[in-house]
């Protein structure tokens, strides 16, 4: 079994890669967290953009423990690495799913554009592929 630190460690090496990848494909602009930090202040998404990361970044680490421990509870397993990182893809999707739905759609309000939303279902894949094969190595079990 998996530890849930394993599991924290592989969220942030995830959020990490994610985040590069987000900053090479993105518009410049701030992460969708920003505008959720913004909706709660008295700003623009603009101004929020460190904050937002910041909360990206924990989102990102909580989101590798949650995988951990709920992968388990499935019955399912991460006895390989090619298990772990299809597990990765299908959390990663979850993910994406859940962020554009509920958080992007409902909670702040925002109707992300196919172009935002093509880039937000990547990174999230790429999320679950360096979560999945992080956790897949067991370096940390």
């Amino acid at each position: 079994m998996v530890s849930v630190f394993a599991g924290l460690a592989g969220g942030l090496v995830a959020t990490i890669v994610m985040t590069i990848v987000m900053m090479v494909m993105g518009d410049g602009g701030p992460p969708p967290t920003a505008a959720l930090v913004a909706k709660f202040s008295d700003g623009n998404a603009e101004d929020y953009a460190m904050p937002g990361m910041a909360l990206h970044f924990v989102y990102g680490i909580v989101a590798g423990a949650v995988f951990v421990v709920g992968v388990p509870l499935l019955g399912l397993s991460l006895g390989s690495i090619a298990v772990a990182v299809g597990l990765g893809i299908v959390y990663g999707i979850v993910l994406m799913i859940g962020g554009m739905m509920f958080w992007m759609r409902t909670i702040i309000g925002m109707e992300p554009d196919r172009d935002m939303m093509v880039m937000f279902g990547m990174v999230h894949v790429v999320y679950g592929v360096v979560l999945g094969a992080f956790l897949g190595t067991g370096i940390l079990a």
